[in-house]
């Protein structure tokens, strides 16, 4: 699918010179273009967006409230494209070559894709324009971006340096539509989730529930992929943020976490389970046939403290999986032993079909909560959706 046109980046910069200067007399002495082009350009962006940026005065321009309102996350587009440079170790500047969006949309799904012809039929171009694109973008960095070899078009070094700030500014720009509809009374929009097991169970749907109810006009769309994935799409701005249990901070420190509620994890077995009525200890328990979190997880890690601690070896496993569907169906078919949050299993626990051993496993608490990239600017869609999360773990709480 092709993405929705996005807005133009040199109006964009027009945009924010003007309002910065407060006229646009003095922003073309800085963009170096006639009056009557940038003149033009904030008229183009105003009806592009259908309201009036500024208000027009005999001693210069004056941002209207919507003016006001783009004009913050505008200045994050410009800022990550601004940067490019002293990442590739180039002439400080503004980058011009990188004021096109479809040019930058290109690149990419060229670093995705990796082969030219695929990303020529996603955005409905020739390969020629595609080609005629890459060409400006090196020529702009003064360096090559992709190789080409056997296996089709390969990263560069400079590539993969550059990448994360076009994807973020992307990601930005889609977000001035949002912005506005969202200062007119309407959310709209797609917001990005990552769910993480100890979330998505129960809190992320009764959230979305609640969320989708009060706002038909806005998109949900959950991406379950492990932590180390998600933390890279919340980096780039490809998810908004992330549901699920905490990492230290010196795991991911360009993150920022927000606890909601702490849960120790619990031992699951299937109804009738012959461990369910007898006196258990650590040691009682040890030798049972355990599937387990994936090794070097967070939740093995307490996982195995917790026996160490009882002077134990940590349990060996039949199977590891972070699968739900999975473990769920290794219980109720077997006598296998798992430790969960007691989160992630809720509907089964709460009809009987799996049941709760009576042995506390001490030290194995987890904070679950929100986890955003530091300093960022939420879509309003995404602010909306955070709140109902709160709600929904205040009223299960």
């Amino acid at each position: 699918m092709i993405d929705v046109e996005l807005p133009n980046l040199m109006q964009v910069r027009a945009f924010i010179r003007v309002a910065e200067l407060g006229s646009v007399s003095r922003a073309t002495q800085v963009l170096f273009r006639a009056q009557s082009v940038v003149t033009r350009a904030i008229a183009e962006l105003e009806a592009r967006f259908a309201v009036p940026l500024f208000e027009r005065h005999a001693n210069g321009m004056r941002l209207t409230d919507y003016g006001e309102c783009l004009l913050p996350r505008a200045q994050r587009v410009l800022a990550e494209l601004d940067g490019v440079p002293s990442l590739l170790g180039t002439a400080q500047g503004e980058p011009l070559y990188l004021f096109q969006a479809r040019r930058l949309q290109v690149f990419v799904k060229l670093c995705e894709t990796r082969h030219m012809q695929t990303v020529a039929r996603h955005f409905g171009l020739s390969q020629p324009a595609v080609s005629a694109a890459l060409k400006v973008l090196e020529g702009g960095c003064g360096q090559p971006l992709f190789v080409r070899t056997s296996r089709g078009l390969q990263p560069t070094v400079a590539s993969r340096d550059i990448l994360f700030p076009i994807r973020r500014a992307l990601n930005e720009l889609r977000l001035l539509d949002s912005d506005l509809s969202a200062m007119q009374g309407t959310l709209r929009g797609v917001v990005h989730v990552g769910a993480l097991p100890l979330g998505r169970s129960r809190i992320l749907p009764d959230a979305i529930l609640r969320f989708t109810a009060q706002h038909p006009q806005v998109r949900v769309v959950t991406n379950e992929s492990p932590f180390d994935l998600l933390a890279t799409e919340l980096r780039v701005g490809d998810v908004d943020f992330v549901l699920g249990a905490l990492r230290p901070y010196d795991y991911a420190s360009d993150l920022v976490g927000e606890p909601l509620i702490n849960e120790d994890m619990v031992l699951l077995a299937r109804r009738g389970h012959p461990l369910l009525h007898t006196h258990l200890t650590l040691q009682g328990v040890h030798q049972a046939r355990w599937v387990l979190p994936r090794a070097g997880s967070p939740a093995r890690q307490l996982l195995d403290n917790c026996f160490a601690a009882a002077g134990l070896a940590a349990p060996w496993p039949v199977v590891e999986s972070a699968d739900l569907a999975v473990i769920r169906g290794l219980l109720v078919r077997s006598d296998m032993l798992a430790a969960v949050s007691a989160h992630q299993l809720a509907y089964e626990i709460a009809s009987g079909e799996l049941q709760r051993l009576p042995l506390a496993l001490p030290g194995t608490a987890r904070a679950i909560g929100l986890i955003q990239r530091s300093g960022c600017l939420q879509s309003p869609a995404a602010v909306a959706l955070m709140a109902c999360i709160r709600q929904v773990i205040t009223e299960q709480a």
